[in-house]
């Protein structure tokens, strides 16, 4: 009666994470593939649907900025077709003076480890609260992450968004897992995409580019 991976998203996730880690973690610094890290997050946007409307705000910043630019997270896969790595895929921005330029490679980027930053402070958020309710967790979540980039008007729909939210029970039904599989899957998630979030920042502050726009 087991069901295959591809029905289990969040093992998925957790799986592709746990790789990238390997690599974060080697020293001397490795460079990291391009095309492994954008199939890695392509996983995670299925937890933005999921999530309903509270999020759709993340969901069309990490998928979707704006209709009329690449996809960030579709765009680092498509470039990641002619550009092997990461630290790669930054500098021929910074050669072209296009890093903070709407729609570049690195803007999207950053964009995207804000999308996996904010999956793992509410997967924290949820194994350490108790009960049905993701509301407490999806809201520190946002605060940590999303909150300072946003203005007003989107900050007062979020919070109205966290009333809709799905209970823990039926997210858990959504990604095809029990309380006690989804507690060692985001536990994995939470483990891996640290070293993960932390090599993307520093390709940014190693440059001198910052994280805080």
């Amino acid at each position: 009666m087991g069901s295959s991976e591809a029905e289990k998203p969040l093992r998925r996730i957790a799986a592709s994470f746990e790789e990238l880690a390997a690599v974060a973690k080697q020293q001397p610094a490795a460079s990291m593939d391009a095309g492994a890290f954008s199939r890695a997050c392509s996983n995670v946007s299925v937890l933005f649907g999921c999530l309903g409307i509270a999020f759709k705000f993340a969901e069309m910043d990490y998928v979707a900025k704006a209709r009329l630019l690449p996809l960030p997270v579709d765009d680092l896969v498509e470039a990641s077709k002619s550009i092997s790595t990461l630290p790669s895929m930054v500098e021929l921005d910074i050669q072209t003076d296009t890093v903070r330029k709407p729609g570049s490679h690195t803007r999207n980027l950053l964009r995207v480890k804000r999308g996996i930053d904010m999956v793992k402070v509410l997967f924290e958020q949820i194994l350490l609260t108790e009960g049905n309710s993701l509301r407490d967790a999806a809201s520190v979540a946002y605060a940590q992450v999303f909150a300072p980039h946003h203005g007003w008007a989107i900050r007062k729909a979020v919070a109205a968004g966290m009333y809709a939210l799905p209970s823990k029970s039926q997210l858990l039904k959504k990604l095809n897992e029990d309380e006690e599989s989804a507690k060692v899957q985001m536990q994995n998630f939470v483990r891996s995409s640290a070293p993960v979030i932390c090599y993307v920042e520093d390709l940014f502050t190693s440059r001198n580019l910052g994280i805080d726009w």
